[in-house]
């Protein structure tokens, strides 16, 4: 019972705020240039109901717009496309109007005629970048590394799948097994799926996802009452299993993002290379705060014995 009060923290700590949960959401702006000079923008802002978030990309140099921009809602999000032209966008620096009053962050993607792409991540506290002379493989690592880490921590199902891996194990060797099995196959769907191997539709897969939870739930339940099943002997097998379906939900998450041409062997490897740095965060944070709880346990038992009257 002493993960009760665990569980219960991370369950509200996990829990979106009502007002906020459409902000989470990044935006993403896409420009690609078709003829020199000439780039076809898409423009994906996150909605609050019925109103998009009042965020709008400018440039520091000359952009002259060569088509009205055509806007349509896609069920939480609103998108926009229109085509610019420009002498030069290399060395411009972009920045997002209004993001700095907002909790969301817009990921950029632009490609170029010669085959290079830019990407850059946007936030509150940076909403401005200079598009570089010269796009580097390093810019893209750091943009997918930090976009696996922010999935995972705001990934409320893969989180408390993880959550009651934790539960269901003991030993330090058993939970390392574990752990190791869920990211080798959340790892190899991942792959599958974003470079086009195999299409899994989205809705399925979270729903399995959910159902994933559940069942480890009542697995623990199980465990508790001593009718230990597989789950609880070999936990490693159903974290293999269930780990297939979470990376189609990792992938599911990337493609809305999208990779840069040139550079995805990149952008895959340090986006799986951010969620592990997340789930190991998260798995790390359960354990000091499990220990810290035990630790106060027993120096509270010790204190209550030193205390006790001798006969």
């Amino acid at each position: 019972m002493r993960w009760l009060p665990i569980i219960a923290a991370l369950a509200v700590f996990l829990s979106p705020l009502p007002g906020h949960a459409h902000e989470v959401r990044p935006a993403y702006l896409d420009l690609s240039e078709d003829r020199p000079g000439e780039f076809s923008v898409l423009w994906k802002t996150p909605m609050a109901g019925t109103m998009r978030l009042a965020l709008d990309p400018a440039f520091s140099g000359v952009v002259e717009v060569l088509a009205p921009v055509v806007s349509r809602p896609t069920g939480d999000a609103a998108v926009q496309t229109w085509r610019l032209r420009t002498d030069r966008l290399r060395g411009q620096t972009l920045r997002i109007s209004g993001l700095e009053s907002t909790l969301t962050d817009v990921l950029v993607r632009v490609s170029f005629a010669d085959g290079s792409t830019w990407v850059e991540r946007l936030t509150p506290q940076r909403s401005d970048a200079l598009i570089p002379v010269r796009p580097s493989a390093w810019s893209v690592a750091g943009t997918y590394l930090g976009l696996g880490v922010e999935h995972i921590l705001t990934g409320v199902d893969h989180l408390l799948f993880v959550l009651a891996l934790l539960l269901l194990t003991t030993g330090t060797w058993r939970l390392v097994k574990t752990v190791t099995a869920f990211t080798v196959a959340h790892s190899i769907t991942l792959c599958l799926a974003i470079l086009g191997i195999v299409h899994v539709p989205s809705k399925p897969i979270e729903a399995v996802i959910a159902l994933s939870i559940v069942f480890v739930a009542a697995e623990i339940l199980h465990a508790r009452e001593g009718k230990a099943g597989l789950a609880a002997r070999m936990p490693w097998i159903m974290a293999f299993t269930f780990g297939l379906l979470h990376g189609f939900g990792f992938a599911g998450a990337l493609s809305e993002v999208g990779l840069p041409e040139g550079q995805i062997p990149v952008a895959l490897l340090f986006f799986n290379l951010g969620v592990e740095t997340g789930q190991m965060l998260f798995i790390a944070g359960v354990l000091a705060v499990a220990a810290g709880r035990d630790g106060s346990g027993s120096h509270g038992r010790a204190g209550r014995n030193c205390c006790r009257p001798t006969r």
